[in-house]
């Protein structure tokens, strides 16, 4: 291979990691219903297997992210995508709900290796155009592994059940490993581990115990003796790892880059991009099979033309960013967001198939016009030197929006339906009503994100 190949070849290896955490997070979406049904638990319970999976995954990745500063990336990476494929096929073997949240969390540590080195090293290996198209195409290759994700579940949960759609990520994985050892740099420049334990045993404690009250606060009571104890864990453990990163040289999360109005504002602007799109990417699946009485294998085409869209036009939006700047495309991705969920509030018993696949065209090309330009401007307006962090922070933002996503999805529609239920409502009606409700949510998280865009993507925020 010549060295502009080996370094597009290297570039595609780095995206499979982020590619086979799509796959897996889609097909899992997909796989909910199943899975409650078939290990006899609730919605609520059952999002813990989302939830577990985001938060290992999210805690990590400052930790993974220095160990990529002081070993080879080759090696890094061969052990991500090893213990990623040991989870995958433990996953496959679970016989309740806790083996299940167990596996999950082990896969989720080699997704977490994985993810926290990547948008760095793509940082670092090209410049301008070539970045926006780089970024382009990992957001590409990540949407082709939700396109895949429900189509090719949907066909395992009808043909041989739901464990065995984690089986797919199992060869892929062992073949970027190998592919990681044998391509990956194997040099790096020695420096001195150092890592804030402490700081990263806070950001753990505040973050889970802020997870798990927005996620049972419905059901234990807002006004409980136990969310009012996760309340004050929450704030304790969050004020100790802010005073501690201030104060610290070598800190977890660098509150310093957060001055940049850019960086700011454009890592709230992903947050709140994934709550939008995870509020009906969570309960779509459920609406098809439970209340529109679709199988698993059709309701993963219904889902398949979000990412078809997506896959489309995220090259042509990261070349297009690389070339004119991320601000036209931040502000037009929000819109339309915001115009796909608006549909969803309509749907009911009888919204054609149509509806359904055009809704989700309009989100796909929404997540497509957003990501990768805002992805490519949050990177560019640090310094080089401040790349591996600002990377970091971006997945860390993402991550937490998927997390919140769905903790708050769920509750909300829960609370919603369960106040329906009792107030006499017959079930369809009550689940028609808080799909509908939550949605509404959802475009609230939409214009949040709009108005972010708007804010973080000025032209007079951003480094010439």
């Amino acid at each position: 291979m010549t060295g502009k190949n080996i370094k597009w070849f290297i570039c595609i290896l780095i995206i499979t990691g982020n590619f086979l955490g799509m796959l897996d997070s889609s097909t899992v979406n997909l796989a909910l219903y199943p899975i409650a049904s078939g290990l006899g638990v609730t919605l609520v319970e059952v999002q813990w297997i989302v939830i577990a999976y985001m938060l290992v995954l999210t805690v990590f990745l400052p930790f993974f992210g220095k160990l990529g500063d002081i070993f080879p990336k080759n090696k890094i990476y061969t052990v991500g995508f090893l213990i990623f494929a040991l989870g995958a096929l433990l996953n496959s073997t679970s016989q309740n709900l806790y083996m299940l949240i167990s596996f999950r969390c082990i896969e989720a540590l080699g997704a977490s290796i994985m993810i926290a080195n990547g948008p760095a090293a793509i940082a670092a290996l090209f410049k301008g155009e070539e970045r926006g198209k780089a970024l382009g195409i990992n957001a590409c290759l990540v949407a082709i592994g939700g396109m895949s994700g429900p189509a090719v579940g949907g066909f395992l949960i009808n043909s041989f059940g739901w464990r065995t759609i984690f089986l797919p990520s199992v060869p892929i994985a062992i073949l970027g490993a190998i592919a990681s050892y044998k391509f990956l740099p194997n040099y790096i420049k020695k420096k001195a581990f150092k890592f804030d334990y402490k700081g990263f045993l806070y950001f753990s404690v505040g973050l889970f115990a802020l997870l798990l009250a927005i996620s049972e606060g419905h059901t234990w009571g807002w006004k409980s003796l136990k969310i009012i104890i996760l309340g004050v864990i929450t704030l304790v453990f969050g004020g100790l790892f802010y005073f501690r990163d201030k104060k610290i040289n070598y800190p977890l999360i660098s509150f310093k880059m957060f001055k940049i109005k850019t960086f700011t504002f454009g890592n709230i602007a992903v947050m709140t991009s994934y709550m939008c799109m995870f509020t009906n990417g969570i309960l779509l699946p459920f609406f098809l099979q439970e209340i529109v009485k679709y199988n698993a294998f059709l309701t993963g085409l219904l889902i398949l033309p979000y990412s078809i869209a997506s896959s489309a036009v995220a090259p042509f939006a990261g070349s297009y960013a690389g070339k004119y700047g991320s601000r036209t495309l931040t502000i037009i991705g929000p819109c339309i967001y915001i115009i796909a969920l608006i549909i969803f509030t309509t749907f009911n018993t009888t919204t054609p198939m149509w509806e359904i696949v055009f809704a989700s065209i309009v989100m796909g090309i929404g997540n497509g016009c957003f990501q990768s330009p805002s992805n490519n401007a949050i990177i560019t307006c640090v310094n080089k030197e401040e790349l591996g962090i600002a990377s970091g922070i971006l997945s860390l933002s993402r991550n937490l929006g998927n997390i919140l996503g769905v903790a708050i999805t769920i509750t909300l529609f829960d609370s919603f339906k369960n106040i329906l239920i009792n107030d006499g409502l017959q079930y369809k009606d009550a689940f028609l009503t808080s799909y509908h409700w939550t949605m509404c949510f959802g475009i609230l998280f939409g214009i949040i994100c709009l108005l972010c865009s708007y804010i973080a993507y000025n032209p007079k925020n951003q480094k010439s």
